[in-house]
């Protein structure tokens, strides 16, 4: 079991650094799908696996957004003055998207996280522009706009673990960025909704959730600490490609990677 989350770990610092994700969108469907297969659908772990899913990719993400995004400030790929508005209000939707988290069934959870993907990736699609080739410069968003995305994206990202990218990437790809550029803003966004909702999930949880000795609430320690260790090897792995992938390749690889995603939890 670990060593399997040990590699989908690398998998998600992976991604994390080159498109965004937080290692949500791989956290998420992989660690259910284990707790499911390892003890049972009725099992107590079982029963809360979608839950202890969202709140252990979530404490994850806190290191990979956070080493990510030092990555990409290294490389001078973050766009600091399309982040910087948006920051807090992120920070302070994800306290009632991860209220929302704990009071909400985990099926329902699974279901509106497939919803969210779909839509996200037929927007994609179907939307001119995306996989279009972008340059590096963004049309800055008006003080109203970023405080009410602000806090959109704060409270779904902590809802469904999953950081902000899919709705920060397509938003900053619409603006005119480039892929480096938009996977790059992505991380520092998750940041501060990782921060936020890992302690929501630890705190409001803590009573609420007996799952033994090895979890703070919903979050999953052990399984937390391997993720974290092959999330480590995965940034360091994946950093040398910061900004070397072409445009239009970036991102056709991301909406592919939503799609597998989503094909992962409708079979689980």
């Amino acid at each position: 079991m670990y060593l399997l989350l040990l590699c989908f770990g690398v998998l998600a610092g992976v991604t994390t650094v080159l498109f965004g994700f937080g290692g949500g969108f791989v956290v998420v469907p992989v660690l259910y799908a284990v707790l499911v297969g390892v003890y049972g659908a009725d099992s107590a772990l079982g029963l809360a696996a979608m839950h202890i899913a969202v709140a252990t990719s979530t404490c994850v993400m806190v290191f990979g957004a956070g080493l990510a995004s030092w990555r990409h400030h290294r490389a001078g790929t973050v766009p600091w003055g399309q982040v910087r508005p948006l920051l807090g209000y992120v920070a302070l939707g994800a306290i009632p998207g991860a209220m929302a988290a704990l009071v909400l069934s985990g099926g329902w959870i699974r279901w509106a996280f497939v919803g969210y993907l779909a839509l996200t990736i037929l927007d994609s699609l179907l939307r001119p522009g995306f996989t279009q080739e972008r340059s590096s410069r963004m049309r800055p968003l008006a003080k109203p706009a970023a405080a009410a995305l602000g806090l959109f994206i704060g409270a779904i990202a902590a809802c469904l673990g999953v950081g902000g990218s899919v709705m920060t990437v397509p938003l900053m790809r619409r603006r005119g960025a480039s892929m480096t550029a938009a996977t790059a803003a992505a991380n520092p966004l998750s940041l501060p909704m990782a921060i936020v909702g890992t302690a929501t999930y630890a705190l409001l949880a803590s009573n609420t959730a007996p799952l033994g000795a090895w979890h703070l609430g919903y979050i999953d320690v052990r399984a937390c600490l391997v993720l974290v260790a092959g999330s480590w090897l995965g940034i360091r792995l994946a950093s040398r490609w910061i900004g070397k992938i072409p445009d239009r390749i970036h991102a056709k690889v991301y909406i592919a990677l939503l799609c597998a995603v989503l094909l992962a939890m409708v079979v689980h």
